[in-house]
């Protein structure tokens, strides 16, 4: 059963969230503040987090951030904000996905789902834990990116944007590609999201030491690209 951590201030808020997603087969823990948040990620196998972002002492922007400096457990953002502002600073904090309230049940348990749809086949060969473009490895059982010693945790979606272009190095994927193939095919979730990942991702690796200036490389006008 998938573990599904829930941080809202909020009790209400809570427990109408553990009222749609424990009949779909969740175990729910619940939490009203980040730093509990925290705490628990570093002691218990969680397997996704519902975020409120306006918590008291220690907002879910912050939390998200501290969160992702050793875990790379999807996230989804939960919130009243829905400005574009507010979107994009939540995915640089490292969400994977952002969810307005009020919000319908049926598209939470499709976000849900289908963020956590990868994870439903874990039978994979030894040989297909990684995969490898020239000196860069993708570690499926970690969730990391590797250069030489370098390593890094990656988010889940940062994970799978890697993963779909370095799987067809050299091919070109629009950004409505990606949508479909590292979101989910009906998500509804625009294309900017997909520059703000990439974007984001870039940075990150930049500031590891990752030389990835060459082969994460834009097409303008169309997507983005892998290149060898």
């Amino acid at each position: 059963m998938r573990t599904m951590l829930l941080v809202d201030d909020e009790s209400r808020m809570l427990n109408l969230l553990e009222l749609y997603l424990r009949p779909a087969g969740y175990s729910i823990v619940k939490v009203n503040n980040g730093h509990e948040a925290i705490q628990i990620i570093r002691k218990k196998r969680i397997d996704a987090v519902l975020l409120d972002i306006m918590m008291p002492e220690l907002s879910g922007w912050e939390t998200c951030e501290r969160i992702r400096s050793f875990s790379p457990v999807p996230i989804i953002m939960l919130t009243a904000r829905d400005t574009k502002e507010d979107v994009i600073k939540g995915l640089n904090a490292g969400a994977d996905d952002y969810i307005t309230k009020p919000f319908d049940e049926e598209e939470l348990l499709a976000r849900v789902n289908a963020l956590l749809r990868r994870e439903n086949n874990e039978f994979h060969s030894a040989e297909s834990l990684r995969l490898s473009r020239g000196e860069f490895t993708l570690d499926f059982s970690s969730y990391t990116f590797h250069h030489g010693d370098n390593r890094i945790s990656l988010t889940m979606k940062e994970f799978k944007l890697l993963e779909a272009l370095m799987k067809n190095p050299e091919r070109v994927y629009t950004r409505d590609q990606l949508l479909v193939m590292v979101w989910d095919v009906n998500a509804t979730t625009e294309t900017r999201t997909v520059d703000s990942h990439i974007r984001n991702l870039r940075d990150k690796l930049k500031r590891a030491d990752f030389p990835i200036e060459e082969h994460l490389t834009t097409v303008w006008g169309i997507g983005y690209q892998w290149k060898i």
